[in-house]
């Protein structure tokens, strides 16, 4: 147990999500107002009708099961889950302001990318279920390099043919003649997002944490330094932003956040609240000017492999010593522990590595995907909670939070999914209980800030922390 929050008397209000956000609370301490509730017990599930709903409504059910047939339903409270998130955040912090469904997160990068559900394949395309000779994995390829190296990964066994970029049915060719095993052992030597869909990974908390500090509860919101990209660290982020906080969004010149080649909205929706601040990172001056914004931090966002930052000189546990009170948030695929520091993990492969698809299997005889990506929101909203929780009480640390293990931490309890799912007219509805609940396309919020272009408030930001 990760136990920040040293207070009693939290009121978790009503509604969709709620046991989750009071298994989340309970998780890292709190002390909840709430009448005849035991956390550890089987009262604390929301009814079989409650999560077919809110699945329905997520959109993300929409992107779940095969092209042309119906949605599925899926065992995991993943949308109940996403909801009582953002109940958590909110007791916690009660400043912020935005009503959403955080539901609809799970859809939200789908609906503006105009994604479908696709079965094995990925609704970004990036990633499948392929079947080994002794199993099936998820293996994630989203860059040219990541198909340079597969000769390599397919080399603890034979390889009949090569594979050029894209050819998906020639490393399926080559994949159902190699060992899981083997795949798996070489992904993380080359850094390739693999992972096994047959069975899940250890059990781990959601949330490991190392207290460095502990000062008064601070009245003032904090200033985030982002250095995250993509979807989770970013969502994080901006939520901590909507919530009072000022966030700096620190980007590589060379190397920018990716999701920016990506469709323009969404990179708004999760960095519109931001100030922009890029910087030389290959070089001393600019990583000097990177060490000297993380000393005005109070909480620091990253997404990145622990050596990387090592290797730029930067040390979250120095960091951290240096001033009570700090958080530091670790996102990885899989944790910052010497077993899995060098493993990398996209919100697809992860929610693999969680059981989602050997659940799928389990139920429907296939190993499918679960909505787009959905790691990546799950613990973006998860990540939230945690570094309010850690700020707002004054306890500093270092906040090491996977991918893998938020999900596996979303994924109970488990509910039937024997409920019909029928097509009338132009739409699909799932009949649950009493209720008829129309499954939902994927939807996004509305864009109300659009995020800054890379570098637009260096100048001003290089200024008030003197780092020209």
């Amino acid at each position: 147990m990760s136990e920040f929050i040293q207070a009693e008397g939290f009121t978790l209000p009503s509604g969709s999500g709620h046991a989750h956000a009071a298994r989340l609370l309970h998780s890292l301490g709190a002390t909840l107002n709430i009448d005849a509730f035991a956390v550890e017990s089987d009262a604390d599930s929301e009814s079989s009708e409650e999560h077919h709903r809110a699945w329905a409504q997520s959109g993300a059910m929409a992107l779940t099961g095969e092209a042309g047939k119906a949605p599925l339903l899926i065992p995991s409270p993943l949308a109940l889950s996403a909801r009582g998130a953002l109940l958590a955040f909110k007791t916690i912090t009660p400043t912020f302001a935005p009503d959403f469904d955080a539901a609809g997160l799970l859809g939200e990068r789908a609906a503006i990318a105009g994604y479908s559900r696709q079965g094995n394949q990925s609704a970004g395309g990036s990633c499948r279920l392929l079947r080994t000779a002794d199993g099936c994995i998820a293996i994630n390829l989203p860059r040219n390099d990541d198909w340079k190296q597969l000769p390599a990964l397919l080399s603890g066994g034979e390889m009949i043919e090569t594979i050029e970029a894209n050819d998906w049915d020639a490393l399926a060719r080559n994949l159902a003649r190699q060992n899981s095993a083997s795949v798996l052992d070489l992904a993380r030597l080359l850094g390739l997002a693999v992972s096994d869909a047959c069975t899940a990974e250890p059990e781990r908390s959601w949330l490991l944490s190392r207290h460095t500090s502990t000062k008064a509860p601070p009245t003032e919101p904090p200033l985030v330094v982002d250095l995250s990209a993509l979807w989770a660290g970013p969502l994080c982020a901006s939520l901590l932003g909507f919530a009072g906080a000022r966030v700096i969004k620190v980007e590589s010149r060379q190397r920018p956040d990716g999701a920016r080649a990506g469709p323009v909205e969404f990179f708004d929706l999760m960095n519109g609240n931001k100030e922009s601040l890029a910087l030389d990172l290959h070089h001393d001056q600019g990583r000097t000017q990177l060490k000297t914004l993380l000393q005005r931090a109070d909480i620091v966002i990253e997404s990145s492999r622990p050596r990387a930052l090592r290797q730029m000189g930067i040390s979250a546990e120095a960091l951290l010593a240096s001033k009570p009170g700090r958080v530091w948030v670790s996102i990885t695929g899989y944790g910052r522990d010497a077993d899995n520091e060098l493993r990398i993990a996209y919100g697809d492969d992860a929610g693999v590595a969680a059981g989602l698809s050997q659940a799928m299997y389990e139920h429907y005889g296939k190993y499918l995907f679960c909505g787009d990506a959905i790691a990546d929101p799950l613990t973006g909203l998860h990540a939230a909670v945690a570094a309010s929780a850690a700020w707002y009480s004054g306890r500093g640390g270092l906040l090491d939070i996977s991918l893998q293990a938020v999900t596996r931490f979303c994924s109970e309890p488990r509910y039937p999914v024997d409920v019909p799912v029928k097509r009338q007219h132009n739409s699909w509805y799932v009949e649950s209980g009493r209720d008829q609940v129309e499954v939902s396309k994927p939807y996004s919020r509305a864009v109300k800030q659009r995020a800054q272009v890379l570098g637009a408030d260096s100048a001003r930001l290089m200024a008030e922390f003197s780092l020209a």
